[in-house]
C-alpha cells in the first residue's frame, strides 16, 4: 500500500497538482481524462493509491470526485478523479475553459479504510475525531462519505454524521444495527 500510514513524501505535491491540472486541461480539448503511461512517473506514484481531486473557483466548490479504495495507480487514479471532478460531478455544469484560470485544485490522498465498529450512535460520536477522520456510512444501498476537510463546515461530531445520514439518502435519525461505519485520514495536497 503506497501510504498506510500518510508516507508519501512532499517532493511530488507539484507533480501530482500539475498532473490534475493537465489532465483537466485535456479534458476541455479532448473531453477524456490525460491518458496516464504509470511506468514514466517516480515508482512511490505508481503504486495503488485512493485520491479525491476537489476543485475551488473563487473559494466555492466546482467539483470534487473520488476513489475510495486503491485499485490502481495513484497517477492515473489523480488523473481520472481531476476530469471527472471537472466534468462528471451531477451537482456542476462540465467545466468551461474560461473558468479553468479560476480554478484552484486539491487533492486528497487517503488511508485504507478501518471498520469502526459501534453498538450505537453515541459510540459513532464519542470515537469520531474532529478534523482528522473523514467517514464513510453504508446501509445496504445507501453509502456516502465525508472527507476530513468536511469537519471545517460541520465541526461537531452530531453535524457531521446528521449531514452524512442525509447525503446518503437517510433520515438524520436514522439508526440501524446493518449501518456500516469507515474511517479514514488524508494528506491534502
Amino acid at each position: 500500500m503506497l501510504y498506510n500510514k500518510l508516507e508519501l513524501d512532499k517532493q511530488y505535491d507539484k507533480l501530482l497538482l500539475s498532473l490534475a491540472r493537465e489532465s483537466i486541461t485535456h479534458g476541455l480539448d479532448y473531453r477524456q481524462p490525460l491518458p496516464i503511461k504509470p511506468a514514466e512517473y517516480p515508482k512511490a506514484l505508481q503504486q495503488a493509491g485512493a485520491s479525491f481531486v476537489t476543485l475551488e473557483k473563487q473559494n466555492r466548490l466546482r467539483g470534487c470526485i473520488g476513489t475510495l479504495e486503491a485499485y490502481r495507480p495513484l497517477v492515473v487514479d489523480i488523473a481520472e478523479n481531476a476530469f471527472a471532478a471537472a466534468f462528471r460531478d451531477p451537482r456542476f455544469t462540465p467545466l468551461q475553459t474560461d473558468e479553468l484560470s479560476e480554478l484552484q485544485i486539491h487533492i486528497s490522498l487517503l488511508t485504507p479504510p478501518e471498520p469502526l465498529p459501534v453498538k450505537d450512535e453515541t459510540e459513532l460520536l464519542h470515537q469520531l475525531r474532529p478534523g482528522i477522520d473523514g467517514l464513510i456510512l453504508q446501509d445496504g444501498r445507501h453509502r456516502a462519505t465525508f472527507l476530513p476537510s468536511v469537519w471545517e463546515s460541520l465541526p461537531t461530531q452530531q453535524q457531521f454524521v446528521a449531514q452524512l445520514k442525509l447525503k446518503a439518502g437517510l433520515p438524520v435519525d436514522y439508526w440501524s444495527d446493518t449501518l456500516r461505519f469507515e474511517r479514514y485520514q488524508t494528506i491534502v495536497i
